[in-house]
């Protein structure tokens, strides 16, 4: 990580969004994760919410959050699989204004490092949707964390060199 110690850190705020048929709030433990990490990093946890494999859902769910001018990104877990209730991909493609290709082809190469050549099975993905970034993340416990830990902790930290994410973050409406 490449943290310039002479820049302020700026927190960003960030939703948690845990897609899923099965999961509550007694037993999110990827959400779990993901709130920590936000919020152990200096962030803002924004808003928190669960909601089922349904790609309509996801899609008027998200476009509440990337509507609510207190949310600067979103980081879902689950449904990036290739199960037929797996719809996570498919929901953002919907919504999106610009593909981030790289932070899903990372993902993978990290990924690689933990569970193998099983990181095929992977559609992890990022967009930019509304000026808002979604991080698409699967829905085990040690994706969340190879996602958090080895990609998002270092591109939301606004002290990232050679950059990051937040420095873009005020040009991202620009037409």
């Amino acid at each position: 990580m490449a943290i310039d110690e002479s820049r302020t850190f700026k927190p960003i705020n960030i939703a948690v969004l845990t897609v899923s048929d099965t999961r509550t709030e007694a037993d999110d433990t990827s959400g779990d994760i993901l709130a920590r990490r936000v919020t152990d990093k200096g962030h803002n946890l924004a808003a928190r919410a669960i909601v089922r494999d349904d790609a309509d859902a996801l899609v008027e769910h998200l476009y509440r959050w990337i509507a609510d001018p207190q949310i600067d990104a979103i980081v879902s877990t689950g449904g990036t699989g290739l199960t037929g209730r797996d719809v996570t991909p498919e929901a953002l493609d919907r919504i999106k204004d610009k593909d981030i290709p790289g932070f899903g082809e990372l993902f993978r190469w990290v990924s690689f490092n933990t569970i193998g050549t099983s990181t095929v099975q992977s559609r992890a993905l990022a967009v930019l949707a509304g000026g808002t970034y979604i991080f698409a993340l699967p829905g085990s416990n040690g994706a969340v964390k190879d996602g958090w830990d080895n990609i998002l902790d270092e591109q939301l930290d606004s002290r990232n060199r050679p950059c990051n994410f937040v420095e873009l973050m005020p040009r991202l409406k620009e037409t």
